[in-house]
């Protein structure tokens, strides 16, 4: 059986312990130990020495506790059976990991069970090569990537299931929003895997979560997503949740034929009136709301439902800074300019505020039809559209359309 002379290995970088498959050697054998690697010398099961990069020649001056194992009876180059295991030292930085299954984790924020998958990537170093090789190699010939994967599974899934849902439940943080705190959790789980990679001669040099998301078609997940999408619509809009429902409740109204209020609600939606509708309204809501939550039909005239009608009065309830307003000339609430119908009473403003100018300007005189006439230079009647301009031949009191008598002095003004 020769005898080694030279032994070496450059191998793959993702293996991480290797052994010299030939165990004859001699005494006189040269061993060499690459910048990155580190060389451990096993006879009977026990490590005798360890050594660093260089070029090593194998005798008893460098091997101490090689010459009280085996005797040289062959002039300083006896020939025996050692094991040569060689250690990457190397920083392997790019080992992924993942959870092959979805985690159910309970979100801490909304309540709602999700399955969750987590991604990413750690480094490790072997730090004492004696410890990694007996307390973890054992017997076995190379110990590569796939076999450390294969042995620390389970370790980093239990600790990043739990290490995720603590962090969540601890923060009050919502799945959906986990990516923001990506950082602090991987340094949160390397915290917890590094007394035990510590144990086995490893040292974790990093560790890190790259993504926490959940499955795009499940039912849980879709629900929530579309929730919170309405949410920020609403928000966007401004209004709530339960403007949105009496916003729905009015429309179905308008658009039911056989509603009680759908005449008045279409034309007050058709119009863009959807948020400025009080006192108008309030009767016909109010029916409309009995016979939602009653099934009886409701009167006309009845209190709306505190309920019902609060989210709809309180989005007008008060006026933003910047904007014109007026007072009504009815209940003396302030409005906006450009609103038709006031929020409070329900009266048509437009209508109102011309019946006000028309009743502060002066009264001259009246037509035989009942309008009061307020100006020299009117030449029809606003009302009637007769003309003014015939006057009785003894009083001369303006008058329109045909009467038989003046309604001053009575003369009688055809035959």
């Amino acid at each position: 059986m020769s005898v080694v002379e030279v032994i070496k290995y450059n191998g793959s970088p993702d293996v991480f312990a290797w052994k010299f498959p030939n165990e004859n050697l001699g005494t006189w054998t040269q061993l060499i130990v690459n910048e990155s690697q580190q060389a451990v010398l096993f006879k009977g099961g026990q490590a005798l020495d360890v050594f660093a990069a260089g070029r090593h020649t194998l005798t008893t001056a460098n091997i101490p506790l090689l010459n009280n194992i085996i005797n040289l009876p062959f002039g300083g180059n006896s020939p025996f059976a050692a094991e040569v295991w060689f250690v990457n030292r190397v920083h392997s930085l790019e080992i992924k990991w993942g959870t092959p299954n979805p985690i159910q984790l309970k979100d801490a924020k909304y309540g709602v069970l999700l399955p969750v998958r987590s991604f990413g990537q750690f480094g490790i170093q072997i730090e004492d090569s004696t410890k990694f090789l007996t307390k973890l190699v054992g017997t076995l010939p190379s110990f590569d990537r796939d076999t450390l994967l294969r042995f620390f599974r389970g370790l980093y899934l239990t600790t990043a299931k739990d290490s995720i849902s603590t962090y969540l439940t601890e923060k009050g943080i919502s799945i959906l929003e986990i990516n923001a705190h990506l950082s602090d959790l991987s340094e949160h789980i390397a915290e917890r895997m590094r007394p035990t990679f510590d144990e086995y001669g490893i040292r974790l040099v990093n560790f890190f979560v790259n993504s926490v998301n959940i499955p795009d078609d499940d039912p849980a997940a879709i629900k929530l997503r579309d929730a919170l999408a309405k949410r920020a619509e609403m928000n966007i809009i401004g209004f709530d949740y339960t403007q949105e429902r009496s916003f729905d409740t009015l429309e179905g109204a308008a658009t039911n034929p056989g509603s009680e209020a759908s005449s008045m609600m279409g034309a007050g939606l058709g119009m863009g009136m959807g948020v400025p509708i009080g006192g108008m309204v309030g009767s016909q809501f109010g029916g409309m709301m009995q016979n939602i939550n009653t099934g009886q039909p409701g009167q006309a005239g009845q209190t709306a439902q505190p309920a019902a009608t609060a989210g709809v009065v309180s989005a007008v309830a008060a006026a933003p800074q910047g904007i014109d307003l007026r007072e009504c000339p009815d209940c003396k609430t302030q409005v906006k300019v450009e609103q038709r119908f006031c929020s409070d009473c329900g009266i048509d403003l437009q209508q109102a505020f011309e019946a006000k100018a028309t009743d502060d300007a002066p009264v001259l005189r009246a037509c035989t039809c009942g309008f009061e006439i307020t100006s020299d230079e009117m030449r029809f009647c606003p009302n009637c559209g007769e003309s003014l301009e015939k006057k009785c031949d003894e009083c001369e009191t303006p008058y329109c359309g045909e009467p038989r008598f003046c309604s001053e002095c009575g003369n009688e003004l055809r035959e």
